[in-house]
């Protein structure tokens, strides 16, 4: 049996696990048995995913012990798909560690927490789904037209030494949403950067 290292991003935004990762490596190795690690890139909206179904055939096979995961949103935003989760899991005698949550499943206060963490991820989830389409509907009770209209492109709002930086850090292997972070620019605006380099350098 082994610890299962669970790490996810969302498909789409350019983001990748790498700030994930760090956290995780140290706290396998100070543990004793070994580590298989289950990547997924897509959304948290459902739990039918290609690594989280490995590793639940792994869990069902009795090959896991622990598994670990940096948050618990990693694992999915649906407090019916977690909870159903942590119930099997507490069957299967499987403990679950969340490191920047500060639980797992082995103490009732643990147990607690994660379904209260559960509850607030598909809140979370649910808040800015309803915050995306009322903007959306009060843009177009204005007029507004969502979306860069047809044939009109703009110009990118940015120094030299913005677009160095953005090439640099992307070179670095960093992902656009931590670009974006370190940049203050928006995915778009990176996304644009980049392409007109490969454009200029092909």
């Amino acid at each position: 049996m082994s610890v299962a290292v669970y790490v996810r991003v969302s498909k789409g935004r350019g983001q990748d696990t790498a700030s994930q990762e760090p956290d995780l490596k140290r706290w396998i190795a100070a543990q004793a048995e070994p580590a298989a690690w289950y990547r997924d890139k897509m959304t948290g909206k459902t739990m039918e995913r290609p690594g989280m179904e490995k590793l639940l055939a792994d869990v069902a096979a009795g090959k896991v012990r622990t598994i670990l995961v940096w948050r618990l949103d990693r694992l999915g935003r649906t407090a019916k798909g977690l909870t159903a989760l942590f119930e099997d899991l507490q069957s299967r005698k499987v403990n679950l560690v969340s490191l920047r949550d500060g639980f797992d499943l082995s103490t009732p206060a643990g147990r607690l927490m994660a379904n209260v963490l559960a509850s607030v991820a598909a809140y979370e989830t649910e808040i800015r789904a309803e915050r995306v389409i009322a903007g959306q509907a009060a843009a177009r009770e204005k007029g507004t037209h969502l979306g860069r209209r047809p044939g009109i492109r703009t110009r990118l709002k940015v120094t030299p030494e913005q677009e160095q930086l953005v090439k640099r850090l992307k070179a670095e292997g960093r992902g656009v949403s931590a670009i974006a972070r370190s940049t203050g620019l928006s995915r778009p605006t990176i996304y644009s950067i980049l392409r007109a380099e490969v454009t200029s350098s092909s």
